[in-house]
This record gives structure tokens, sequence and C-alpha cells, in this order.
């Protein structure tokens, strides 16, 4: 063995084992080179013969030695059987004596045995445990970060699309781990942590790793639930060998994904404390902020899609300075990350694109990316040839309403509830100005509960939606019940998720947006803050009285939605029974089947 020097070491502790080693193999060869084990019957047939020179008794064996050996061994080693042996023995004038056995290597190994057995399972143990940890049972207090160096970080801006403000706001961050000189000629600072806010599957790891890509430098990505294990102070460690190693790589990005689960807010819940595990890896993570120079060209990316549970001292200037907002994308958005994506699938040139980013409003990025995975997966389903229109329209309508279910087979009359239900809906929606069109109308049951569907398309992003708005919303969800009340005289379960929907609407417009005059413009909800720990439900900032008044506004509301439905599908009665009974021939209804029928409707 060498030491660092390079000369050898000695170790005794090698030279006891072999010695040992030798000492036992030579007891055993010696012991059965020149010994004979004979059976007891042998023995004493020998004994009557007087060819037994000498005897050693044991506890177990007689050893002894015979006069003429003849063609056996003279050494011979035979079980102990008779307790009258030496009355025998002095009965034919044998000299015999007490043999003291030699049980050293058996009672050695008798206690050696199960500690090596015991520390061999608990090596083994560690090594599990250390795998499960990233690494080794010592390198507990290592930080698991990926690094990529610039060759692996393939990413750029080119492979991000439809957040166009947000690239535009990091590539200052580029600049200044390219040219760090020109920032610090004028005395200004980069900001040392920027944090990406914004909806789950928007792009904000990806463009994270973009900046890393751009900037070619190396890149740590970490998730925030990776700092924290089963003990106490692991996080803390993991924290401060994440930016000792950063330190040694800058200029570099350090990436923490879902910051929340690191960063949530100190002190909130009835269960924290100073010595709470989460708190210390937080308090360490907010000393290395405030420890390290942005000129050393370190620079801190985090993302969270939920920014309110955040500790406000990680957000405090010096620290997480830039918040980025990466939201859904608008239409030009969505076309362009359509575009990002159909390089990867065979795409039919007659496909409209804009079309399929006009009807994918709220979409993500995530979204999207699996909207044109599930639409090669129709057409290749259908043996076609490209992706086309119809691929992604049945995509889209997987993705919004479900897997259609064909073997759950409804019964006669409830396919009549569900066809008048569903062009109950489609005829009020055509009849208010300013509703999304109807592209569709469906009684084949879909995702979970759904027995029919009726999809409308935005034409357009809204951001702002007007009282009347929201009122048509609603008259547009009351259609079904008001269909099935109309034509069947009865109430069926059918419309509990519109009524809760339209009751949401109803209650939003109250107590959130001040839309009802005899209560005012005045909000009476307020946020929960559960997600910081506190309760689940916001106490009541209102008096009875006016809780009642609420209540009456919301039934209010909903009931004048629903007496608009009735009204117009009373008045266009022979229209709905004989949509009802076309759809039920047809089973789907698309635009072109609709429009004739639109085009009759009384307002």
């Amino acid at each position: 063995m060498k030491n660092l020097s390079g000369k050898t070491k000695f170790n005794t502790a090698y030279f006891f084992i072999a010695m040992m080693a030798v000492l036992l193999i030579q007891d055993i060869w010696q012991a059965t080179s020149t010994t004979a084990r004979i059976p007891y019957s042998d023995f004493q047939k020998h004994l009557k013969e007087n060819n037994i020179k000498e005897v050693m008794i044991g506890e177990k064996n007689i050893r002894g030695t015979l006069l003429k050996p003849g063609e056996n061994k003279a050494n011979f080693i035979t079980n102990r059987v008779d307790s009258d042996l030496v009355e025998q023995l002095s009965k034919y004038d044998v000299k015999y004596t007490q043999m003291i056995e030699n049980t050293f290597f058996r009672d050695l190994l008798s206690w050696i045995l199960p500690v090596f057995i015991f520390f061999g399972l608990w090596v083994f143990l560690l090594k599990r445990m250390g795998k499960n940890m990233g690494g080794g049972f010592m390198s507990v207090g290592k930080s698991k970060a990926k690094i990529y160096v610039e060759t692996d970080t393939k990413t750029t801006f080119k492979d991000v699309a439809g957040v166009d403000e947000a690239k535009q706001e990091l590539k200052e961050i580029i600049e200044f781990l390219k040219n760090q000189e020109r920032y610090s000629k004028l005395g200004g600072r980069m900001p040392k942590g920027v944090l990406l806010v914004g909806p789950p599957g928007t792009g904000k790891t990806l463009l994270a790793k973009a900046v890393a890509g751009e900037a070619a430098v190396p890149f740590f990505s970490i998730s925030g639930s990776e700092f924290v294990e089963m003990f106490v102070g692991v996080g803390a460690a993991r924290v401060r060998d994440l930016f000792e190693q950063a330190r040694k790589q800058a200029p570099c990005i350090i990436f923490i994904d879902e910051l929340d689960a690191l960063g949530r807010a100190r002190g909130v819940g009835p269960m924290s404390g100073g010595h709470d595990e989460k708190e210390q890896t937080l308090n360490q993570l907010l000393t290395e902020l405030d420890g390290f120079d942005s000129k050393e060209g370190i620079v801190l990316l985090g993302a969270t899609n939920r920014p309110e549970v955040l500790d406000q001292a990680l957000l405090r200037a010096g620290r997480f300075d830039r918040q980025v907002l990466v939201d859904r994308p608008d239409k030009i958005g969505r076309l362009q990350i359509l575009n990002v994506h159909v390089k990867k699938i065979t795409l039919s040139e007659k496909t409209d694109l804009e079309k399929v980013a006009a009807i994918t409003a709220g979409f993500t990025g995530a979204d999207l990316a699996n909207l044109v995975n599930e639409a090669a997966l129709v057409a290749t389903r259908r043996n076609g040839d490209a992706v086309e229109d119809d691929d992604f329209n049945v995509a889209v309508e997987r993705i919004i309403a479900g897997l259609e279910r064909k073997n759950r087979l409804l019964n006669e009359f409830e396919r009549k509830v569900v066809a008048h239900h569903e062009m109950g809906h489609a005829l009020v929606a055509a009849s208010l100005k300013g509703c999304d069109p109807v592209h569709k109308v469906s009684i084949i049951p879909r995702g979970i509960g759904a027995l029919g569907y009726t999809i409308q398309r935005p034409t357009e992003d809204r951001f702002l939606m007007k009282k009347e708005e929201l009122e048509n919303k609603m008259a547009v969800l009351m259609g079904g019940r008001a269909a099935e009340k109309l034509i069947f005289e009865h109430l069926s379960t059918g419309a509990s998720d519109d009524l809760n929907r339209a009751t949401d609407i109803a209650r939003s417009m109250v107590m959130k947006y001040g839309m009802n005059d005899a209560l005012g413009p005045v909000t009476y909800d307020k946020e929960s803050n559960y997600f910081l720990g506190g309760p689940s439900y916001s106490p009541r900032t209102f008096s009875e009285e006016t809780a009642r008044e609420i209540d009456i506004a919301v039934k209010g509301i909903t009931s004048n939605a629903f007496e608009y439905a009735y009204n117009l599908l009373n008045t266009n009665k022979d229209l709905l029974l004989e949509s009802a009974e076309k759809l039920l021939d047809q089973e789907t209804l698309v635009e072109e089947d609709l429009q004739p029928i639109f085009d009759r409707l009384s307002v």
C-alpha cells in the first residue's frame, strides 16, 4: 500500500491475517495427512488385540497411536462412546492421558463470524442508502445539482417560442455573462437572482436552459425538493456545496426549479420554528445570496408557479432582484410554438396552423406540444401519410373533453335527454351576441362523466369580460337544464356541472367584481392564505344580513339566466325538437350541420 508521497506503507493487520491463515492451513493439513478417523468398534478391536500404544481422551474424541499400524496410519482418532473407558484401558495395560482439545480457532470463528456478518450487512445498507441519496453515504451533504457544460446545453432561444418579452428580459443576463467588463465599467451590477414566474407548462425550465445555452457557460440544475433529506442539516450543507462548486466554475448559472419547495414563507404554520429543516435550508440560501458578488459571474435563476407562498426575504432587493413573467402565449405566440413542434412530425401542406392557434386559446407550451403529438397519433391510427387539420381537431377535442367512450351505452330515453340538453346549450349560445361560436355538438360520451358535449371555440384572446358577457355565459350554461325542463318537464342530474359553474360566476360577480347594484361596489370575498399555512377558509368580514343579501343576489342572477334560456328555447321549441332529432340520428353535428339550424333561430 502506498501513501501520498509514493512510499510503500506497511500494514500490520494484513500480516496478522496472513499468519493466522498459514497456521490454520498447516493445522488442518497436518491433522488430515497423519491421522486416520476409525470407527469406535475398530478402536475396541485394537484394544483387545493389545495393538494400542497410548491414547489421549477428549470430551468427544479419542486420539491414539497404534503399536503395529500395518497398512493403516499410526495415528488415529475416533468418537468417544463408552463411559467405562478408564477401566477397560487399565484392564489391558494401556497408557492413557487426558487430552486438552484446542478449540481456539473454533471459538475465534464463533466470535468473529457474527461480527463480520453484521458489518457486511451494515455496509450493504449504507451503500443502498447512498445510492438513493445520489452518491455514497459520506456524500449526503453534497449537492445533487446536475452540471451541464457548454457542449451539453444545446438548447437555445431558437427552441423557445411564444415568450418574446421574457426572452428579451433574459438577453441582458446573457450579455453580462459574456461581457462582464461592459457592465462593470459604469459601476452597475447585474441582478443576483432572476425569478421566472408563470403557470405550469409555460416553458420556465426550457427558458432557463436556453439562457445557459446562449451564454455558453456551465449550467447547474437542481429542484428545490432535492435540498431536503431525512437528516437534519443536509439541506443547508447542500446549499453551501452548490455555491462552492459554482464559484469554482464561474461564470455560470445556477437554476433552482420549483423554488417554492425550498423558499416557502417562514413562521406561518403552527408547527414551524427556528429548528425546522426547511427553514435552516432557506436561511442558508439567503446567506449565500448575500455572500457572493454578482461580479463573480454567478447568476441564480429560480422558477415557480406559486410566487405567493415565497418568503419575502427571498424576494427583496439584492437577492431575487428581477421577476420575469412567463405567461400563457397569445395567438401569435401559440403559432410560433406550433411551428417549433411541427418540425418533428410530417405535416400536410394543406394544414392551417393559424386556425389551430386560433382554436387553442388558453393552451400553454406544454399543452401545444402534447397537442402536436396527439395529432400525429391520430394520423397514425387512420394510416395517414401526413398530419392534417382534422387530426388537430380530433386532438383538441380529446384534450378538452377527454377520450371518446363508445362502449358506454345509454338507453333510448337517456340519449333523448342528452340530445335535447346539448342542443339547448348550442341554441342559446347562437342566440347571444358576443358568445364564442359553437363548433361541434355530440352525444358521444367522453372522459369520466360527460355524456355529451358542446364545444365553443373563441375567435380571439380575451382578458376582460363585461357584466353582460358573464350573464350571457351563464345563460348558455343554463340552456341544457332549460331544455330538459321545457321538453320533458323534469330536471336531471346531468346539469350539475353547469349549475356549479354558473353559481361560481354569479357569486364572483357579487362578491369579487361588485356587479350588483344593491350591494354596491364592495368586495366581500378575500383571498384565502391557505398556501401560506393559514386556514383553508376565509373569515367572514360582513354581517349575516349582508350574507343573506349576497345569497339573494346570487340566486337572482342565476334565475334570470335560466329564465332567459327557457324563454328563448320555448320560442324555438320546434327548432329544438327538430335539431335534437337530427343529433340523435347523426350523434355528432359540426359547423356545417349547425349553421342552417342557427339561421332559422328566432331571437
